[in-house]
Order: structure tokens, then C-alpha cells, then sequence
């Protein structure tokens, strides 16, 4: 840890509320980096070396100063950071008077120290574990020892299960998203600690992605207990916050690789919905949507899979053809649950079916050309 001018101004600040006297905080060169007589700054201090060198207080007399380079008559205390002599930090004025008032000062100089100390090692881990999570979800050349060797400095455990969530800032209605929006998400994403890794895609998107540790349930992962942390968060992002969130969670893949593939899902199941009405979005429960998403709209393929449901679209103007099989594959094609839904005869039914496969040319009955429509059905669902 080393003296800089910000600290050294922080401190001089700091004193100067609980003493009159003239401030100054030499680093450790013994060179005045701050002080409250500005036309001292970034001079030399003798008597600050003295008590650098030797580790101890240091008086000076008015007649002393006269034999020394840039000094005034006062006393000088060294300040220590972990058992090392960092800097010096001098009261101006004479030593009998100015005595009583060295520890405090010295003691307020420590003080401000070690929380600058302590606000630069929370930031290193905060910049480090943001930097371990970009390389967790976007892969690198580092081996999975490599990366657990990491996450163990950062007092983070690898070798237990995680699935990656993404996780949408949405402002209110006019507003934009703001930095303090993002900070204040992944605040309440890191505290109560959970274990989780948290950090910012980028700074131009307004998603944060967390890397969660999950449970197992029978051989499985345990949604159930996902979904109600997620309501927690929920529940605290609408009590604390000036913004609403989307969240889509990924599925899980086992091992420190798997991390990538999940936040993969996970960011794909947020591009396929981003309805706000929908807050909550589990991979896992529109994969097929997801998967179909992933056709580009100008492929060839894509054209190829919807060209029946387009054809049906044209000629179908109130829809019921369309709500139709849309219930029929939902009720999973079983024709009773369809009929009890639509509230229709089982021959209406079988009629609407037989006439969406005149106008598809795909036959209901065949199992190549039932994927298809369904397919069909879903790639262009997705587009509109």
C-alpha cells in the first residue's frame, strides 16, 4: 500500500476538523504530497525522512528547523500499514503544544489508510471475479485446474453445481438505463452472499450475467428452489428499485466447461422473449422456441420450414384454422382435449384438420409432415 494524493488530501481534510493546526502528509521519499499550505506541496521533508528512518515520532524545535531542508517546527509521526512505514504525517506548530494531539491525528491517518486499503482490495476483486466470470461464459485457454486455481484466491468454489442466468434492466417508461441501475442489480445479487458470480456483459448492454449454485433433486437439478430465490429477487428488485428485471435462466451442464454452454441457453432464451410481461423465462421450457429462434430470417431453410404455415395464413382470415392447430399441438394432439377446449364437436375438428391439410399439403397422420407443421408453426410464431 502506498501513499497517493488523495489519500494524502483525505487525511489533511480529516485532521484539519479535529485540530487548527497546519497539516501535512509526506510519502515515503519524505516528499510533501499533501498539506494545508498549498505552497508546500511536493516539497521536501527532513524531518519526515528522519522519522521514516527511524520509525519513531520526531520533535522539532524552532532552532532544529532552522538546520533542516523544508521544515517548521512541530512533530512528525510515521504512519504504519501492516507493520511497514508507508508515509509521515506532520503537525506544524510548537512540539509542546501540538504533542497531545499526535496520536489522534496519526491514528485518524491509519484509520484512512486502511479503508483506502481495504476499498482497493474490494475492487481488485470485484475487477478479478467480473474477469473470471467473462472467461467461465465465453471460454478460454486456461484449463479447468488453471481456472479453479483462480476462483480459489477469490474465495470462490467451482467444484459446485451452477447454471448461468441472464438477467434484463428494465427502466421505467422514458428513462434510460442508468450505471447505478446495473450497480445497484448486482448488489442485490452478491448480498445476502450466496456464492454467486456476478458481473456486467458489457458496459454498452444493459444485462448483468450471475453464474448460480443450484441444489439436486432425485438425479436432477431442483427448479423449484431456483424459482423461489427468483421470487425473492423479484420481490426485493419491486421494493428497492427504480427499474423492473427479466431473467432467463440457462440449463445446467456439469463440470467448469459446462458454464459456457449454459449461459449460451440462457442468452438465447432471452433473445427469443423479450416480452416483460414475461419475468421469469426457464430454458429448459421453450427450448424448442429457443432452438428454432437460432434460424436467421433470411436462410433459405427458414423460408422452406414456414412456407406451409404461411400459405394457411393467407387464406385463414378470422384465425380459426390457425387457433385451431395451434390448440391441437398445445393439448399435445390429443383430439378430446382439443374438442373439450375449443369448446367444438370432435367432427368440426377433424373437418378444420382435414382442410389445414389441403392447404399445407401436409398430412396430420404422418410423422415427418406433423413435425414440420408444428415446426412450421412455431419458426413463425417466433417472427411476429
Amino acid at each position: 500500500m502506498q501513499l497517493n494524493d488523495l489519500i494524502a488530501k483525505q487525511i489533511v481534510e480529516r485532521a484539519q476538523k479535529i485540530i487548527q493546526h497546519s497539516i501535512n502528509v509526506m510519502d515515503e521519499r519524505g516528499v510533501i504530497i499533501g498539506s494545508s499550505d498549498p505552497t508546500r506541496l511536493h516539497t521536501p521533508h527532513e524531518g519526515a525522512l528522519l522519522a521514516i528512518n527511524n520509525n519513531r515520532t520526531v520533535e522539532i524545535t524552532e532552532s532544529v528547523a532552522l538546520t533542516l531542508a523544508g521544515v517548521k517546527q512541530g512533530i512528525n509521526l510515521p504512519i504504519i500499514f501492516s507493520d511497514q512505514v508507508i508515509g509521515v504525517v506532520g503537525i506544524s506548530g510548537p512540539p509542546d503544544e501540538v504533542q497531545r494531539y499526535g496520536e489522534l491525528v496519526k491514528m485518524t491517518a491509519e484509520l484512512i489508510v486502511e479503508q483506502a486499503a481495504l476499498m482497493a482490495q474490494v475492487q481488485w476483486d470485484k475487477r478479478h471475479r467480473e474477469e473470471l466470470l467473462l472467461q467461465l461464459i465465453h471460454g478460454t485457454r486456461l484449463t479447468e485446474a488453471q481456472l479453479m486455481s483462480v476462483a480459489a484466491r477469490l474465495n470462490l468454489d467451482l467444484s459446485q453445481p451452477r447454471i448461468a442466468a441472464v438477467i434484463r434492466v428494465i427502466p421505467k417508461s422514458g428513462q434510460d438505463v442508468q450505471q447505478e441501475h446495473l450497480q445497484k442489480l448486482i448488489h442485490l445479487l452478491e448480498y445476502p452472499e450466496r456464492d454467486n458470480i456476478v458481473g456486467l456483459l458489457s458496459m454498452s448492454v444493459n444485462q448483468v450475467v450471475v453464474l448460480k449454485p443450484i441444489t439436486f433433486h432425485q438425479g436432477s437439478w431442483n427448479r423449484n428452489e431456483e424459482r423461489k430465490r427468483i421470487q425473492k429477487l423479484l420481490k426485493r428488485v419491486k421494493t428497492e428499485c427504480e427499474f423492473s428485471v427479466q431473467i432467463a435462466v440457462g440449463e445446467y451442464y456439469p463440470g467448469v466447461s459446462g458454464l459456457a454452454r449454459s449461459f449460451e441457453t440462457a442468452n438465447a432464451t432471452l433473445e427469443y422473449n423479450q416480452d416483460a410481461n414475461h419475468p421469469v423465462l426457464f430454458y429448459s421450457e421453450h427450448k424448442l422456441s429457443v432452438l428454432i429462434q437460432t434460424i436467421k430470417a433470411d436462410h433459405w431453410r427458414l423460408t422452406e420450414l414456414t412456407a406451409p404455415i404461411k400459405k394457411l395464413y393467407q387464406v385463414d382470415d378470422k384465425g380459426v384454422l390457425i387457433k385451431t392447430l395451434r390448440c391441437y399441438f398445445e393439448q399435445n394432439c390429443d383430439l378430446a382435449h382439443t374438442c373439450q377446449k375449443l369448446h367444438i364437436h370432435r367432427n368440426t375438428l377433424r373437418y378444420r384438420l382435414e382442410k389445414i391439410e389441403q392447404i399445407t399439403s401436409l398430412s396430420i397422420n404422418n410423422l415427418d409432415d406433423k413435425i414440420q407443421l408444428y415446426l412450421a408453426l412455431k419458426s413463425n410464431s417466433s417472427l411476429h
